[in-house]
């Protein structure tokens, strides 16, 4: 037993409410170095040994160098002290594992064990019950939908023209407006919109007015119409806020600029040396962008400013939550109050902050509700657009990152291909839309909710800022009603399957030399199977899954095949006693459904 890679820590990491009255708790380990591990458990005032329960602990997530082992607990009480530790055996080797350590003998009742008290339902992951079912669609406003020419900037480009850092098109909400028909047809269930809040620029990330729909895009009437109509479609909203920075022209950064150390405003920012200019760039900003300067959100009277700005715009929006920019940027103290003020007044609202990196810091208890998961787009990109992993290199990103947060947390994550801050998904993999139609069910089947940056589903291309914010291509759905067609399966599929929207995630098959990847996602009323073939020849193999015997159904084609038990151990799945044995062309995926019979688990 490799010793030095047991891993435990009595910490929302490691364990954490799944309920009122249920924890769950990981413990991580050498790959495959353990062949039996259980929870040995107990509650307060429980001073019996014989009183002591015992948990079976079982690897859900399998990298190549690491098992994250996993079981949940039911306790007596909503309001549980509990107190625990861990036995371990591999091979004729038994350990017992505890804060202080390994010990070959099992710990007393008041010994060596770790100890987490969970006094309040509050301190668990609370996220709004309709997060973890969403299909994500983002939109540019300005590059979207011309609805109102008379908005349009004076001096525009032609719709259609090259995309530059300065330049205008005329987007504005009534034209989101138009095509939210359009919208609900692809499936999408949530609208992303970047910000609608008074800037100079085209993307608005500059905000001088958090108070004022940019004129260029319409009133607060047409955002609040827009959430109206959204929502008579089944769709939800979700503003951009920007408060980790201001525009240079905002009101109160003026008053700096103006008065100097007089301001009273002059500890909202971040000032090195007055007097403050652009030219010398005497205060810090967000991306060494001059015209974009940092706030400081240790103030708590700025604190208070931009909670009221994030309550205002739900009530007379109609907005369902907020995006929140550069949100690893912000003190955590900013984000404690804003959850608990906003929840206050809309308790369903969602608040989803962006990250590029691990997300736990942001979403872990009291915070925000969910994040952008750009690690999962990283992956994708590597393993399907630019070949940089093959199949097992992708399968140790996705379970390390899924073993980032607790798991309630990953099927509220954010998972874009591609956004206004990257390139296109289509243009990394080169144009290759054979390569891209298994990206998107990629996307659709992983744990998470998938985002559509808009024009994805026509093909749109384009490279990094500024080409990755082009003018909507309305004419391209003509050109390529396939690919189109394609995202309406695989979100219809999506929808209506418990599984794909709330299931667990057990890997499948994983070959390197065929390229082949595969992973189930598992609940109690349906299994679903996803193998990736993205080879270049056929693949003929077996996929594990985790549960008996049954015919299993593909999703398109109507394919059936059946599994059968085989108890052998392989050594990259976790917990799959039952083979598929299948055949996939190259560049396809399959996907197979499995209805559980009653009284399965």
């Amino acid at each position: 037993m490799d010793h030095a890679a047991v891993a435990h820590r009595a910490t929302a990491e490691y364990i954490y409410p799944k309920s009122r009255n249920s924890l769950a708790v990981r413990l991580f380990t050498a790959r495959g170095d353990v062949d039996e591990a259980a929870l040995l458990w107990w509650e307060r005032g429980e001073t019996d040994p014989a009183e002591r329960r015992e948990t079976a602990i079982r690897p859900v997530l399998r990298d190549r160098w690491r098992d994250c082992h996993e079981a949940e607990i039911v306790t007596e009480h909503i309001s549980a002290y509990i107190r625990y530790c861990f036995r371990l055996r591999s091979g004729s080797l038994e350990l017992w594992y505890g804060p202080n350590g390994f010990r070959d003998t099992e710990p007393g009742m008041d010994e060596d064990f770790f100890e987490f008290l969970w006094p309040n339902p509050e301190d668990g992951f609370k996220a709004p019950d309709w997060s973890s079912g969403q299909v994500y669609y983002q939109l540019f406003p300005e590059r979207f939908k011309n609805g109102d020419p008379s908005l349009t900037p004076e001096g525009a480009d032609a719709w259609g023209a090259a995309p530059t850092r300065e330049n205008f098109m005329g987007g504005d909400l009534r034209g989101i407006r138009e095509k939210l028909p359009y919208i609900a047809s692809l499936g999408a269930t949530c609208l992303y919109i970047t910000p609608v809040f008074e800037a100079p620029s085209n993307h608005k990330y500059d905000t001088v007015d958090y108070y004022r729909i940019d004129p260029h895009f319409g009133t607060e009437e047409d955002l609040s119409a827009l959430a109206s109509d959204a929502h008579a479609l089944g769709i939800r909203v979700l503003l951009d806020g920007v408060f980790n920075h201001c525009g240079y022209w905002w009101p109160p950064f003026q008053d700096v600029v103006k008065n100097g150390e007089a301001s009273g405003y002059r500890d909202w920012f971040f000032i090195n040396s007055y007097p403050v200019t652009h030219e010398t760039r005497t205060y810090d900003c967000v991306g060494h962008y001059k015209w974009m300067p940092k706030l400081n959100l240790a103030n708590p009277e700025l604190r208070r400013y931009f909670i009221e700005v994030g309550k205002h715009w739900l009530r007379v929006s109609g907005a369902d939550g907020w995006r929140l920019d550069v949100a690893d940027e912000l003190p955590a103290v900013f984000w404690e109050e804003f959850s608990r003020e906003l929840k206050l007044e809309a308790p369903d609202c969602l608040l989803l902050g962006e990250t590029w990196s691990d997300a736990w810091r942001l979403v872990s208890p009291g915070r925000l509700d969910s994040a952008m998961n750009y690690l999962f787009r990283d992956a994708a990109r590597d393993w399907l657009a630019i070949s940089k992993l093959g199949a097992s290199g992708f399968a140790d990103r996705a379970n390390r990152l899924l073993a980032l947060c607790p798991y309630e947390v990953c099927l509220r994550m954010y998972n874009p291909l591609d956004s206004h801050d990257t390139p296109r998904f289509l243009t990394l993999c080169g144009g290759d839309v054979g390569k891209y139609r298994l990206a998107v069910a990629l996307q659709m089947c992983f744990p998470g909710c998938p985002a559509v940056y808009y024009g994805d589903e026509l093909g749109m291309e384009g490279e990094n800022d500024p080409d990755c914010r082009r003018a909507m291509d309305w004419g391209a759905a003509e050109r390529q009603p396939e690919l189109l067609g394609w995202f309406r399966e695989l979100i219809a599929l999506r929808k209506g399957s418990v599984a794909l929207q709330k299931g667990g995630f057990y890997n499948s098959v994983c070959d390197d030399g065929a390229n082949v990847f595969g992973f189930c996602r598992t609940h109690e009323a349906e299994d679903v199977l996803v193998i990736i073939n993205a080879g270049e020849r056929w693949y003929k193999g077996e996929a594990r899954v985790p549960d008996g015997s049954g015919e299993w159904r593909e999703a398109f084609s109507g394919e059936t095949v059946t599994s059968v038990i085989n108890p052998s151990k392989d050594p990259y799945s976790a917990g799959c006693p039952a083979v598929l044995s299948l055949s996939i062309p190259a560049r396809t995926v399959k996907i197979f459904k499995q209805e559980r019979k009653r009284g399965q688990k």
